[in-house]
Formats: C-alpha cells, sequence, structure tokens
C-alpha cells in the first residue's frame, strides 16, 4: 500500500531550513532571473550600467540601474547589486538539487508573481498565500513528499487591512504587472460587479483571486481598499488565517519569502469546505486529498496539533468538518491510522 507521504532525510530538510533561512533575511528579491549587469551608454555618450534578465513571461528584460560609470556611489549600488546576484546564483544549485528529490518548486509565472507580492511588503503586512502552492510550502517546511497538484491559480488571502505603507498608491493590479506577466482584471458576472480574479491576457488560465473572509456561508465581493482592489468572501477563512507563519516558496530561479497557514488548520480547514463545494467533485477530492497528507505528517510528527486546530474550529462548521472528514475515513483508517485516531472523537 502506498503511503500518503513519504519523508525527506535530514540533510536535505536542513538545507531547506538554510534555504528559508536565507530568503527570510530578503529585502528585496529578483522578479525572474537574477540576470547580468551589462555597461551601456547613450548617444551623448553618457556611460550607465543596466539590469539584463528575464522576467516572469520568459522574455528578455534590461532596465536602468545607475550612472555615471565610475562615480563612487554609483559603483556602491553596483557591488550591491552584483552581491545579490551572486548569492541567488549560488542558490540555483541548491534548489535544483531539493526539486530533483521531490521538494515542491513553483514555475516562473508563480514564481514571479509571488517575488513582486513580496517585494510590495504585503506577505509581510498580512497577506496569506492560500491553496495548492500554500500546500507545496507547508510540505517542504514538514520535510514531507507527496504527491503534488497542478494548478494555475495564485489564492491570496487578506484577513484584515494590511499593514503596508498607504503612501504608495499601488494598486495589486500593478503590483502583479510587475512580474513581467500582463495581468488584467476579470469582469465579474454579475453586471457592473467588481473584479476580485486578475488573468494573465490571452489562451492563458494562469490567474490570481483576491480572498477575504466571508460573514456567513455566502460568497459576497468586499472592498480591499489598501490593494485598490476587490475581494470575494470565503465561508471560514478567517479560522484559516487566523494564524499564519512566514516560509520559503522555491523556484528554479530563487526563493522568496511568502505567509502560509499552519498545517494543521489547512488540513481541518481544507475538510470544512471539502464540503462547500457544489457539483465541484475534482476540488472536492483534491481538498481531502491535502487534508489527509498533512494530517498523516502531522500526527506523527507534531502530536496534539490537529486536536489543537479542532478545538478551534468555529462551532457552524462543525458539521461540514464531520462530513468531510467521513470522506477522509477510508484514506485515514488504512493509510494513516494515527491520524484517524487524533480526528475521530470529534465533539
Amino acid at each position: 500500500m502506498r503511503p500518503l507521504y513519504v519523508p525527506h532525510p535530514p540533510s536535505l530538510a536542513l538545507l531547506y531550513g538554510d534555504i528559508e533561512n536565507h530568503a527570510l533575511l530578503q529585502h528585496k528579491v529578483f522578479v525572474g532571473t537574477a540576470g547580468s549587469v551589462n555597461e551601456r551608454s547613450n548617444a551623448a555618450g553618457f556611460r550607465f550600467y543596466a539590469h539584463q534578465y528575464y522576467d516572469g513571461d520568459g522574455k528578455k528584460r534590461e532596465t536602468y540601474i545607475a550612472g555615471p560609470i565610475g562615480a563612487p556611489e554609483v559603483e556602491a549600488v553596483l557591488d550591491a547589486l552584483r552581491e545579490r546576484i551572486r548569492d541567488t546564483q549560488e542558490l540555483v544549485p541548491s534548489l535544483r538539487l531539493l526539486g530533483r528529490e521531490g521538494f515542491h518548486l513553483v514555475d516562473r509565472k508563480t514564481y514571479a508573481t509571488l517575488a513582486a507580492i513580496h517585494n510590495h511588503h504585503l506577505f509581510a503586512g498580512g497577506a496569506v498565500l492560500i491553496g495548492s502552492h500554500a500546500f507545496g510550502v507547508l510540505l517542504n517546511r514538514l520535510a514531507a513528499r507527496a504527491t503534488p497538484y497542478a494548478t494555475e491559480d495564485i489564492d491570496i488571502a487578506r484577513r484584515q487591512e494590511l499593514a503596508i505603507a498607504s503612501a504608495t498608491k499601488v494598486t495589486l493590479l500593478d503590483i502583479l504587472r510587475e512580474s513581467g506577466i500582463a495581468f488584467f482584471e476579470v469582469p465579474g458576472f454579475a453586471p457592473n460587479a467588481p473584479a476580485t480574479s486578475f488573468k494573465e491576457q490571452g489562451r492563458s488560465r494562469f490567474h490570481v483571486d483576491l480572498l477575504v473572509p466571508s460573514p456567513d456561508e455566502s460568497f459576497p465581493i468586499l472592498p480591499v481598499p489598501e490593494l485598490g482592489a476587490h475581494a470575494i468572501g470565503l465561508p471560514y477563512l478567517d479560522y484559516l488565517i487566523e494564524e499564519s507563519q512566514l516560509a520559503a516558496l522555491l523556484s528554479r530561479e530563487g526563493a522568496c519569502t511568502v505567509r502560509v497557514p499552519l498545517p494543521e488548520r489547512f488540513a481541518i480547514h481544507k475538510l470544512i469546505v471539502s464540503q462547500l463545494r457544489s457539483g465541484r467533485s475534482a476540488k472536492s477530492e483534491k481538498d481531502i486529498h491535502q487534508a489527509t497528507v498533512l494530517s498523516a505528517v502531522l500526527a506523527k510528527h507534531h502530536p496534539g496539533a490537529l486536536e489543537d486546530a479542532v478545538s478551534q474550529v468555529p462551532r457552524h462548521a462543525v458539521r461540514h468538518l464531520k462530513m468531510g472528514l467521513q470522506l477522509a475515513k477510508p484514506i485515514l483508517e488504512l493509510r494513516a491510522p494515527q491520524a484517524w485516531e487524533a480526528l475521530q472523537d470529534l465533539p
């Protein structure tokens, strides 16, 4: 019988920890590849430095850095940039190694998008990455290898007004476009309904959804003024993101800091929302899979975490949790009995 997850060896867990510590110290990361520094001159003979790199859409970009070449203050800027490039390039072989060994690495577009969000300090200010990308981050932090789910969407949640500089006046759409990807606001289904989702132009299905807690089991559209945007309300999201942690998101281009839920709350919330998806069996199956995998890891390596998460479930969500757990029961009883023992005695 195939296990729900396979633990990574301690050496790889230690390597991930080192990369995460590095990521947590980065104030700003490259949105795309680290690139290189080139010397340039204009028609007037002014010599300056430019940064050449590939953005989230895979396009070669070149941006002005500083000039004139040789000025002490310009050379200081260049020294700092070259050090950042060197640090990132030295990280890449370790990232490739972790990817080969089953750690979750996001694709180029996802990394560039989340790197742009990181650079504007939204995660530091309280924004939370949820959904399948958060599941991958949590697996990495728990040093567990499991079957990932491919996804073309990024889910960003916000519990309360983000603690970001209000003077910047930069909208979420502006931030997303810094990835190099041509995002646009997706019109709502109802006439005149504001957008809550941002999609890449063309036939691509790659998109970003903005989510906030719903006051009940409805899905209202609510304003997020500090981002110049609107979000869709999600039932019981407040429970999921009430507690969160900073972690490292890995890609082949680099690593950046994101904020994710606690794994035990993620697992329990997945059981709850699996029962709120009408007519979307594939989504419900994914919810149950992610819940059972994290429950198995937590029950074995972090005893008591699941019980604590269950004790905090909102009263009105308990019935959904019980129904979700019944779907998970055959999997947990057979493949993660410790997790089933931790969860079977619900109030």
